[in-house]
Order: C-alpha cells, then sequence, then structure tokens
C-alpha cells in the first residue's frame, strides 16, 4: 500500500514536470512564430546549421568511451575550457557599462566607504529592496581586492559558470550513472548563449546558482559534514540571490517524502533540519552584521513585497517590469505611504483579473516570458554599444536558439524520465524546480530570472538528447546486419 502511494507521488511530480516541459516547449513554438519565423530568412539556416553542430558534437562525445576515469576527466575539463575561453573572448567584445539593476550594484562602489548607509529614503532601491545588501557586500569585497575593474568581476563570474557546468555534471552522474548523459547536459547548457551572456555584467545569479547546486549535491552525499557544509552553502546562495525560500520548499518536501515517508530514514531528516537550522543561524547573524555595519539597517529583508506582486499580476504588462506601473511610484513619499498605494494597486490588479477570468491567460503569458522567450541577456551585455543592428539581431537569435535546444530536449526528456532509471535524488533538484515555477506565476517575472534554473533543465534536457540520439543509432544500426541494437550508444 505504502509503495503504491510512493508510485503515485512519484508520477505525479513527474507528470508535473511533464506538463510543465510540455507548455514551454508549444509557448516556445508560439515566441518562435511570432517574434523570428518571418523576420530573416538567415534565421532558419543559423538555426539548422547550429543545431546539427550540436547534434555532430553530442552524438561524438557519447561515442567516446567512458571506463576510463582519466579520460573521462580530461573530456569534461577540454568542455570547460572551451566554455572560459569562448566566455572571456565574448567578454572582451561587450561594453563595461553596467545597465539596470547591475548599474545599482557597480557605480555605487567608487566613492562608497564602508559604513555608510545605502540609501536616503526608506522608499530607496537599498532600503526596499534590502536583501540585495547581501550581493553588494560580495561586489564591494571583489572591488576592494582586484580594484574597481569590472573584468575581476566578469573573469569570476566565467569561473563560476564553469563551476555550474562542473556540479551538473556531477549532478547527472550522481542522479542517472550515466557518465555519457553528464557529457550531454553539460554540453546543452554550454553552448546556451542566453544563459551565459550575463557573465560581462555585475550579476548575482551565477554566483547564487553556484551555491544552491552545491547544496543539493551536497544532500545528496547523505553525511552528517556534508549536511553541515550543505547549511553554510545554502546560507551563500541565499545572501548572494534570494531565492532561497523555493530552494528550502523543495528540500523539505524531499526530505518528508523521499527521506521520511519511503525510507523511514530519520537520521537522513534530522540531518537535513540540521541544515536548515545551520542556515537560518547563519543567515541571521549576517542580517544583524549588515545592519550593525551600518550598511543597512534593514538587515536582508524584503521591505516592499507588495511590488512584485503589483507588477507580477497587472495583465497589460504580462506580470513584466513596466513604466507605466513605475508611475506609481513616488520617491518622495515614505515607504508607508507607498505600500498603502501599491497595496490599493494590487486589489485593482486582482480584480481586473476577476472579472475578466484572465488567470490563466495571465500565467500563460508569464511562462512564456519567463521560460519560452529570450532571456534578454545579450541585452543586458548591451552589445549594441559596439555592433550595428544586423551583428546585434544575429546574437540576440543565436542566443535564442541555444534556448530552444534546451526546450526541446528538455521537453523530450521530461517524456522520457516515465522510463528512465534513476534515484531518488532526481526529486531533489525538480521540487525546487517546480515550486519556483509555480510562485513566478503571482510576482513579477523576466526571462533572466530562469538561469538559475537553468542547470537543472539541462540535466532534464541531457536525458531527452541521450534518447534522440539513442534512436538514431538505432535506426543506423538497424540499417547494418548482424549487428545487435543493444550495442547503441
Amino acid at each position: 500500500m505504502i509503495e503504491r502511494f510512493q508510485n503515485i507521488i512519484n508520477k505525479t511530480i513527474l507528470t508535473c514536470v511533464a506538463i510543465f516541459a510540455t507548455t514551454v516547449f508549444l509557448l516556445m513554438l508560439v515566441f518562435y512564430y511570432q517574434n523570428f519565423l518571418f523576420e530573416n530568412s538567415h534565421n532558419v539556416i543559423i538555426a539548422i546549421a547550429f543545431i546539427i553542430l550540436v547534434l555532430v558534437l553530442g552524438y561524438g562525445l557519447t561515442r567516446i568511451k567512458t571506463d576510463d576515469r582519466i579520460l573521462n576527466w580530461l573530456i569534461l575539463i577540454t568542455m570547460l575550457l572551451v566554455f572560459m575561453i569562448t566566455a572571456i573572448f565574448w567578454i572582451s567584445k561587450v561594453p563595461s557599462v553596467q545597465l539596470s539593476d547591475f548599474g545599482n550594484f557597480w557605480d555605487r562602489l567608487l566613492d562608497y566607504k564602508v559604513g555608510d548607509p545605502l540609501y536616503q529614503t526608506d522608499n530607496d532601491y537599498f532600503s526596499k529592496y534590502a536583501y540585495q545588501s547581501g550581493y553588494f557586500v560580495y561586489v564591494l569585497g571583489v572591488s576592494r581586492i582586484f580594484g574597481y575593474h569590472i573584468f575581476a568581476v566578469q573573469f569570476l563570474n566565467v569561473v563560476y559558470q564553469a563551476l555550474i557546468l562542473l556540479f551538473t555534471y556531477l549532478l547527472v552522474v550522481k542522479v542517472f550513472d550515466n557518465i555519457k548523459m553528464a557529457r550531454l547536459s553539460v554540453l546543452i547548457l554550454m553552448v546556451d548563449l542566453d544563459w551565459f551572456a550575463l557573465n560581462s555584467v555585475a550579476s548575482n545569479q551565477y554566483l547564487g546558482s553556484l551555491f544552491y547546486l552545491i547544496t543539493l549535491y551536497l544532500l545528496m552525499q547523505n553525511k552528517l559534514k556534508y549536511y553541515i557544509l550543505a547549511g553554510i552553502t545554502l546560507t551563500g546562495g541565499c545572501l548572494i540571490r534570494p531565492i532561497g525560500p523555493v530552494i528550502i520548499a523543495g528540500i523539505v518536501v524531499y526530505a518528508v517524502i523521499y527521506l521520511l515517508m519511503k525510507k523511514h530514514d530519520f537520521h537522513a531528516t534530522l540531518k537535513v533540519l540540521l541544515a536548515l537550522v545551520i542556515y537560518f543561524a547563519l543567515f541571521s547573524m549576517a542580517s544583524w552584521g549588515i545592519k550593525a555595519s551600518n550598511i543597512n539597517a534593514y538587515g536582508l529583508t524584503n521591505n516592499d513585497p507588495e511590488w512584485k506582486f503589483v507588477t507580477g499580476l497587472n495583465y497589460q504588462s504580462n506580470g513584466t517590469y513596466s513604466p507605466d506601473m513605475d508611475k506609481l511610484i513616488d520617491p518622495s513619499n515614505t515607504r508607508a505611504q507607498m505600500s498603502k498605494v501599491e497595496k490599493k494597486q494590487l486589489h485593482k490588479e486582482i480584480v481586473y483579473l476577476n472579472e475578466n477570468h484572465a488567470w490563466l491567460r495571465l500565467f500563460l503569458h508569464k511562462t512564456q516570458v519567463l521560460w519560452s522567450s529570450r532571456t534578454m541577456a545579450t541585452d543586458f551585455a548591451n552589445i549594441k554599444m559596439m555592433h550595428n543592428d544586423a551583428t546585434v539581431a544575429r546574437v540576440d537569435f543565436l542566443a535564442y536558439v541555444g534556448s530552444i535546444i534546451l526546450i526541446v530536449f528538455s521537453f523530450i526528456g521530461s517524456l522520457q524520465l516515465f522510463r528512465s532509471k534513476f534515484n531518488d535524488n532526481l526529486y531533489l533538484l525538480l521540487l525546487p524546480l517546480m515550486a519556483f515555477a509555480v510562485v513566478q506565476l503571482l510576482i513579477e517575472v523576466q526571462g533572466r530570472y530562469r538561469i538559475e534554473f537553468l542547470p537543472v533543465i539541462a540535466i532534464v534536457g541531457g536525458v531527452g538528447f541521450y534518447q534522440v540520439l539513442h534512436i538514431f543509432s538505432s535506426i543506423r544500426l538497424r540499417q547494418k546486419k548482424g549487428v545487435p541494437l543493444n550495442q547503441t550508444l
């Protein structure tokens, strides 16, 4: 009875992932049709050539034997070196100007002195979003060590990206025990320009993503010392990129369902609890430190929770940042006054959605923006400052082709998971992804917000890529008489 119930839970989670991946796939087709299909005849040629190249590279990676541990590491290190060299070349070709929120971090550092508050009023950026102080302290530390040179931040971003690729590889091996699949997951993530293009800006997404991946990997080791380290890395992730609640939600659900209910492993459940206690203790200490240093009197809190929902539930802007919504903000007012304005506007947004039965349409639009469209990473890299419109358009499209590859293979992979062999650790990756996808239905979205979870998407995509190559290999071998099908891949 218990086993049957557990099987139902497993199938339910996989079904949710499949529905999510299918929706993203279909919305990607709509986005491509509306934005690229008739824009430029060269786009089709570029897309086909790029996809063929990835297929050829993937096929080559699966033909290399996996029984030699040294060779496996040489292959992975070669891939990481190629990625890093390409990424550094990219950095050298884009402007160092920091736009939008990235400028908020970098530009303030020039004359900043430790102990100075980051804001003038309680309605400024760093007073409303005090949780951003964690990443500001990181950037401050980098600038103090290496000087006020954006290249230091950029280069470290590339290092973090390479480590993300490494842990993506390790997670696939841990979950599926399949080296070839791990290589394919790394490949489709490293060729996604939409994922890596933000390395030229002061973005907190790569370091945050790395901390979260390490946390999940450590939890899979099921040893006390690793649970303690997981609490520390989880704290690091939350200090840098405050999406910790969805990660924690996924971890808690995993612990309850798979450690407590399925395995009856009370010791492992208590170790997870220990990791969370360590996180809460360290995060509270860090918040106190921010206050004590006078950098931010609000610590690491969110003092404007309404705004994310006001923008996220605005149907006209598809739940994204909108200059029209920005007009609601009056910098001369206090946070208490603006909170009342925002709550009133939030009520209006909900009433509009109810009266027009627009909830589902809004959720679909937001899903497309967050998961199926361009991340806009190349826009934030500001390449239009140094290159003509034709080059910018081509780079933007090429970046999106990388996302298309990821979306297509993850769609196939989500269906293949029902037939694949893997251990329960996979759910430790899928549950935070699903939690994030659900939360983002209600709050503000941007395409780049998916960057932290693209490694998980790539892991599912690796399953799909492996299956596609397996089918191609099977067809090829069937044409050769006397070659058994079990020799494929």
